[in-house]
């Protein structure tokens, strides 16, 4: 899907030493980037949406001595 954005001319220009000094498209940096910031930002708002349900009581959590035990971890 073509997307098109602005970008300050710094930003630009580092994209455009990185594609000229490794012989890959712009194209295939900015997918990289949008792929792995996105991964990136998912993850986080995953957690930060865990840690609001566990102070809400809406999820249930588990001690690390209980998960010790349960292992047979001793200690």
């Amino acid at each position: 899907m073509p997307t098109s954005i602005r970008l300050p001319q710094e930003t630009e220009e580092r994209l455009d030493r990185l594609a000229a000094s490794t012989g890959r498209s712009k194209a295939f940096y900015l997918r990289e980037l949008i792929t792995t910031g996105l991964d990136r930002i998912e993850r986080e708002y995953t957690i930060a949406q865990n840690a609001s349900e566990i102070r809400a009581g809406r999820r249930q959590t588990v001690s690390s001595d209980d998960v010790r035990r349960e292992l047979g971890l001793g200690g």
